[in-house]
């Protein structure tokens, strides 16, 4: 099996929202996983592919917001899994739009296997959006907010 075939079974893992893909053609056998980190909940490509997205590992890898001339900073989602505002389903948001931010506040949680990974700010910033409901599945590098740095 030569890279390219490796290639494409990864495009089909990511296409399907795949974790783990096992392939047998000719008695060659790959399996393929996506793995977590578990010292710090967040989830990691194979060593040997690139990650699947824009984002790196990390709470808040920014990429430029909606077009060119924003000044907007996106935070992404270092892994796979189930998005939450709050900590309990009872208890207040982490932040709301608008709210001013300091480095390492908790913005939301990712919940993984049932690991609740806390996602929080790596740079001092303005909440001004939201862009996934609490409760949706969220994807690697999926925007989670749009801030401005401070």
């Amino acid at each position: 099996m030569d890279l390219d075939e490796i290639e494409k079974l990864v495009r089909i893992m990511n296409e399907n929202h795949l974790t783990e893909l096992e392939y047998e053609d000719s008695g060659k056998k790959v399996r393929l996983r996506k793995g977590g980190d578990e010292r710090n909940g967040v989830a990691a490509a194979p060593a040997a592919l690139p990650p699947p997205g824009p984002a790196l590992p990390g709470a808040a890898a920014g990429a430029a917001g909606a077009g060119p001339a924003s000044d907007l900073t996106e935070v992404t989602s270092p892994l796979v899994g189930t998005y939450y505002r709050s900590a309990r389903p009872d208890a207040k948001p982490f932040v709301q739009v608008g709210e001013d931010v300091q480095t390492d506040r908790v913005l939301c949680i990712v919940e993984a296997m049932k690991v609740m990974n806390e996602i929080k700010a790596d740079f001092d910033c303005v909440i001004r959006e939201i862009l996934v409901k609490n409760g949706d599945p969220v994807e690697f590098g999926q925007p989670l907010f749009r801030v401005k740095k401070k």
